[in-house]
């Protein structure tokens, strides 16, 4: 489908269906985060039955702030980046998946350079606790486990140590999904235009797209369900990830020696944990094999597909209805048919 969108169609689109999503379909990411979380037996199983207690489901918005305001301009610049990469690709031979592969990947590593902060910041105020809390902050939007979050930060730079694993996942994610999005959307058009059902309207261009993008979305998150807990681990240790140092080694260094133990050994100590906290994603996936098995790492696959399914549907439904709208808007094309 040919679509004659401004840059700020596209910004505008993208970030409205961003929005839409995020408030719609974030518990379940909360839900996600906390089974693929190391904590999770701990904190949200009952040790006696190991049945799950009901923290899992209490505080399901906590940190949505953060990545609204991130996932807006992310998405804008991810859909005006793919648009943009796709349109000058079509010019050459490249067949038509690896031109859609190639401009999705694109478009991520310029959204993960936006979202990372918020997305480390987002997963770290998901796993605050509710005693954690302020005994006041019983809202559905708590903006105090966000600030408690926050807290665990000594510098911004560890805001951004989950790029790697954030763009390790969304590279393959959407390199598998949009490819198959584009066909399925294509097919189930010509369906359509075959059997005299199609009518151009806004709703069908949104059912259409909904319904192939959950379903290729819902593959992809899956198959990338790895990936997935990896960048979840390595996101939630990085408030953890820097050596101790400053008024760190001093208070360190003041409780040891109360202690009568070595300072400078028990620094040393400090640091090689933080080496380890910084471990990368092939290391952290490699533990989580060792110690929890295949199943540690296709933990709350079921949930992400759902969740994705749900998500991608309406983000990519949202977006091309949205864009199809501010076009004919803009330029009174086809009003008869818009909706």
């Amino acid at each position: 489908m040919s679509f004659n969108n401004t840059n700020t169609d596209i910004l505008i689109a993208g970030a409205f269906a961003a929005f839409i999503v995020d408030i719609l379909v974030y518990p379940l990411d909360t839900i996600k985060t906390r089974l693929q979380s190391p904590e999770y037996k701990k904190l949200y199983t009952n040790s006696s039955t190991n049945a799950i207690n009901r923290s899992l489901f209490r505080g399901l918005y906590q940190g949505i702030g953060s990545v609204v305001l991130a996932t807006i301009p992310s998405s804008g610049a991810f859909f005006t980046t793919y648009e943009g990469t796709k349109s000058l690709l079509s010019h050459t031979p490249l067949p038509t998946p690896i031109t859609h592969s190639v401009a999705s990947s694109i478009g991520e590593l310029v959204s993960c350079l936006i979202l990372t902060p918020a997305e480390v910041l987002k997963q770290n105020a998901q796993m605050v606790s509710r005693s954690q809390r302020a005994p006041t902050s019983n809202k559905i939007f708590d903006g105090n486990a966000t600030i408690l979050a926050l807290k665990k930060f000594n510098s911004p730079t560890q805001l951004w140590r989950g790029y790697t694993a954030l763009a390790g996942r969304n590279l393959p994610f959407t390199a598998m999904q949009f490819p198959m999005f584009e066909h399925l959307r294509a097919s189930i058009q010509a369906y359509r235009k075959r059997k005299g059902l199609a009518t151009g309207t806004l709703w069908e261009t949104g059912t259409v797209t909904a319904i192939s993008a959950g379903s290729a979305g819902a593959v992809a998150a899956v198959v990338t369900t790895p990936i997935d807990v990896v960048k979840t681990r390595i996101m939630l240790s990085a408030a953890d990830s820097e050596q101790p140092r400053g008024e760190e080694q001093k208070r360190i260094v003041k409780e040891v020696e109360a202690q009568g133990k070595d300072a400078k050994a028990e620094i040393e100590k400090a640091q090689q944990a933080a080496r380890g906290r910084r471990a990368g994603g092939l290391a952290v996936g490699r533990e989580i094999l060792r110690t929890e098995g295949m199943k540690g790492l296709f933990r709350g696959g079921a949930l992400r597909g759902l969740w994705t399914a749900i998500g991608s549907g309406l983000y990519l439904g949202v977006y091309e209805s949205g864009r199809r709208y501010l076009e004919v808007r803009r330029t009174g094309a086809g009003e008869g048919a818009a909706l």
